[in-house]
């Protein structure tokens, strides 16, 4: 260059630097793309965000149908905050949680196969056994006995029961599960039985925070395998699909172009009112090309022979059971844990007053005790009402 002009040299040589092919850029976010199979399922090993999304509902549906039965049973205010979902494995889980804790097996047997495990503090169980038993919650035993770990077990059994419940509901299926058992652990020192604490399982651990009015403010935990919860989310995922509407697209000459039917006993009417329809009904106006047809009735017949009753022959071979009760009494759990023999328990009828006689739980006559050759029996001394009868059965 010369003089701030530039030769034809340079210029040549400029134009060449220009056109040099350049390796493509690849976009960035086409770069940091995720591949499309962990975004949708991950792999068998791990959970997608979306998996994790719909484990944490599922468990606060379920979870939240728990703790109202909870709530129930103990006369306190339950409540939980949203869940959190992570992955675990036995020996990890026992590291974070070297605690005495209260477990709660559960098997799924029919809609879901599976094992989870529902995990309580030991404290906190304590503080449940109190109030079932009609303690208020301030003094809590300091081991728990045989008869505690009963009270705490129907509990549990109450809970899961409502969970199962409200997970038929979710996947629109019917969901059984075992008797729940409920065992001590301490992590500290004990080992995860079953298929939950097999070397290698990828545990999902689903935390809530869970509150008793004025007495705990604890975690609870449910673990589960992953298998398991990968079983949930594929049965919730076809659910929601399969609940979709179809959609029918319509091509739109048919849409913009009419239609003319004309059907044997049908009459069209380019415009105007039909023959022999009510000036109510031409308030609608025809248009062209819709088929019209007058509405014709049945006569009206008075039908003068009635349905036969079935012959009631056919079910007077049907077994019923019948009951009769003397009396009956509402207990607390403390009172029912400590029948013994010998016990007594007090009826809510007077001596003397007549007892219900009850087919197949329903309450049908009313009547005396006698005795009949060294056998109970019951006479008869009155029907109860069809109308009391109907009410009973509602």
């Amino acid at each position: 260059m010369s003089e701030g002009v530039l030769s034809q040299e340079e210029i040549d040589a400029l134009l060449n630097s220009d056109s040099a092919p350049q390796p493509p850029e690849q976009p960035a976010a086409a770069a940091a793309a995720p591949p499309v199979q962990a975004a949708a399922g991950g792999s068998d090993d791990e959970l997608s965000e979306v998996e994790k999304d719909a484990v944490g509902e599922v468990a606060n549906i379920v979870m939240g149908s728990a703790t109202t039965a909870l709530s129930t049973l103990l006369g306190r205010k339950v409540e939980i905050t949203t869940p959190v979902v992570q992955l675990t494995d036995p020996e990890k889980f026992k590291q974070e949680y070297p605690l005495p804790y209260l477990l709660v097996n559960v098997e799924y047997v029919t809609g879901l196969k599976g094992s989870t495990v529902l995990i309580v503090k030991d404290g906190d169980a304590k503080v449940m056994v109190d109030l079932m038993m009609g303690g208020d919650g301030q003094a809590p035993p300091t081991e728990l006995a045989d008869i505690h770990l009963s009270a705490i077990s129907e509990a549990m059994n109450q809970m899961m029961g409502s969970a199962s419940t409200a997970m038929s509901t979710i996947i629109k299926d019917r969901v059984e599960i075992s008797s729940p058992t409920v065992e001590t652990i301490n992590f500290a020192t004990d080992e995860l039985k079953g298929t939950l604490g097999a070397k290698g399982q990828i545990l999902v651990k689903v935390s809530f925070r869970m509150t008793i009015e004025g007495l705990v403010d604890s975690e609870i935990m449910q673990l589960l395998p992953i298998e398991f919860a990968k079983s949930m989310v594929k049965n919730l995922m076809e659910e929601m699909t399969s609940a979709e509407p179809v959609k029918e697209e319509v091509p739109m000459a048919a849409a913009s172009e009419p239609v003319a039917f004309h059907e044997p006993g049908t009459h069209m009417f380019d415009s105007g009112q039909a023959p022999g329809v009510s000036p109510m009904s031409s308030a609608m106006p025809v248009g062209p090309g819709v088929p019209v047809q007058p509405v014709q009735f049945a006569p009206l017949q008075t039908s003068s022979q009635s349905k036969e009753i079935a012959n009631i022959d056919l079910i007077m071979d049907v077994p019923l059971q019948i009951t009769v009760e003397l009396g009956k009494t509402r207990k607390s759990i403390r009172d029912i844990l400590a029948l013994g023999p010998g016990s007594v328990v007090e009826l809510d009828k007077l001596a003397g007053e007549p007892v219900d006689l009850l087919v197949n739980g329903k309450l049908l006559a009313k009547g005396e005790v006698v005795v009949i050759d060294e056998n109970f029996g019951i006479r008869v001394t009155d029907i109860v009402s069809p109308i009391e009868r109907v009410a009973n059965l509602q």
